[in-house]
C-alpha cells in the first residue's frame, strides 16, 4: 500500500533519534522496529542523506551509512531528541485514556492507570482543560452484558442472547458465536455469527435483555467475516428486498442519511432504491415523511402503507369529533 508524505515524514522524524541511540543496528532489525521492509528503510536512509540544516553544505547534511548491513547515523544533533507531544495532543490522549478507563471489563487496568498518571504529571497545568471533556460510552448498557461478551470472546465460548427488537416489539432468543465487541457513535455492539439466521449479525448491547455464556465452543465458522467499519455500520444483504421510492424535493435529504442502491432525477424529485431487511423501519420512514415519499415498488408494500395511512387518518377523524379536550389538549380538526 502507498503511504502519504505525512506518514513517511513522521517515520523519518522518529527514526533519526532511534538510530542515533542504536548505532550499528543490523538493517533487518531497524526495518522491523519501524514496520517496513529493508528496501524501504534503505530508501528512507537515502532520503536522510540529503536532508539537514539550511545551506546544503556537506557539514549541514545528515550522515547515514548502511554498508555491510549495519546502520550508522551522524550529524543529526538538531533532531536527536524524540518528538514531544503538543498541548492539544496531550489533552486528546488524556481524554481518550480517561474514556478507556470507563470501559467495563477492561483488562490490564493498572497499565492504563500508570500511563494516565505519567501523562497528567508531564502535562501539569496544561492538562486541566481535559477535565471539562467527557466521552459518553453508552451509560445505558449493563456492564455485566459487556463483560459477558468479552469473557466469551477471550475463552471462545458461545453466547445465548435474549434480544429486544424494538421495531417489532419482540424479544428473540438466539445462540451466537462472538467475533468482537465495539463501540460506534456512543453505543456498544456485539458482532457475532448468529446460528438462528446462519449469518453475521450486529447486536446493540443495550437491547440485550439477558445473556448467558454457554459451555460450548464459540469459534465462528470460516464463512464469518467482520464488517469493514470504514463503511456504514449496518449494510443490507443482497437477498434483502429492494424498495423503490419517489422522493419529493422536501425529502431529498434521505439519500444523504441512508444507504441507497440507485438514485435518478425526475421532473418532480428523485427515484431511489433502498435495500433493507427491516420493512417496518421503512414503513415508519415513509409515514414520517408525510406525503413527501411514495412507494413505487413493490406494489404490496405500497398497498400496505396506503391502508396504514387510511387507518391513521380515520383515527384522527374520530378524535377530532370529540366535544371536549383529550387529556387537557383539544385536538386540531
Amino acid at each position: 500500500m502507498s503511504e502519504s508524505a505525512t506518514e513517511r515524514l513522521s517515520r523519518l522524524l522518529a527514526m533519526v533519534p532511534w538510530l542515533l541511540a542504536h548505532q550499528g543496528v543490523p538493517l533487518p532489525e531497524a526495518a522491523a522496529a519501524f514496520g517496513v521492509e529493508e528496501r524501504q528503510l534503505v530508501k528512507d536512509l537515502e532520503l536522510l542523506f540529503v536532508c539537514g540544516l539550511p545551506g546544503h553544505m556537506p557539514d549541514d547534511l545528515i550522515e547515514a551509512h548502511w554498508e555491510g548491513g549495519f546502520v550508522y547515523v551522524g550529524n543529526a544533533d538538531a533532531i536527536a531528541r524524540p518528538l514531544r507531544l503538543g498541548v492539544d495532543e496531550a489533552l486528546a490522549l488524556i481524554v481518550g485514556l480517561r474514556a478507556l478507563a470507563d470501559v467495563p471489563g477492561l483488562g490490564d487496568r493498572d497499565a492504563l492507570d500508570r500511563a494516565l498518571a505519567k501523562l497528567e504529571s508531564a502535562a501539569g497545568a496544561a492538562a486541566a482543560p481535559a477535565g471539562s471533556v467527557r466521552v459518553d460510552l453508552d451509560a445505558g448498557t449493563d456492564p455485566a452484558v459487556v463483560q459477558a461478551c468479552e469473557d466469551a470472546l477471550r475463552r471462545r465460548r458461545r453466547l445465548h442472547l435474549r434480544y429486544l427488537v424494538p421495531r417489532r416489539d419482540e424479544t428473540t432468543e438466539r445462540d451466537v458465536d462472538p467475533m468482537r465487541v465495539l463501540t460506534v457513535e456512543g453505543h456498544w455492539y456485539l458482532e457475532a455469527w448468529c446460528h438462528r439466521v446462519e449469518d453475521v449479525r450486529t447486536f446493540r448491547l443495550d437491547r440485550v435483555v439477558d445473556v448467558r455464556v454457554l459451555d460450548v465452543d464459540g469459534t465462528p465458522p470460516p464463512a464469518a467475516r467482520p464488517r469493514d467499519l470504514g463503511s456504514r455500520l449496518f449494510e443490507p444483504g443482497p437477498d434483502d428486498p429492494l424498495v423503490t421510492l419517489h422522493l419529493a424535493p422536501a425529502a431529498r435529504w434521505v439519500v444523504d442519511y441512508y444507504p441507497v442502491e440507485h438514485v435518478s432525477e425526475v421532473s418532480d424529485g428523485l427515484h431511489v432504491g433502498i435495500r433493507t431487511a427491516d420493512l417496518a423501519w421503512l414503513r415508519q420512514l415513509v409515514l414520517r415523511l408525510g406525503g413527501a415519499a411514495t412507494v413505487l415498488d413493490p406494489p404490496e408494500l405500497a398497498d400496505d402503507l396506503r391502508r396504514t395511512a387510511q387507518r391513521a387518518l380515520a383515527a384522527y377523524d374520530d378524535v377530532s369529533s370529540l366535544d371536549g379536550p383529550l387529556d387537557g389538549v383539544r385536538p386540531a380538526g
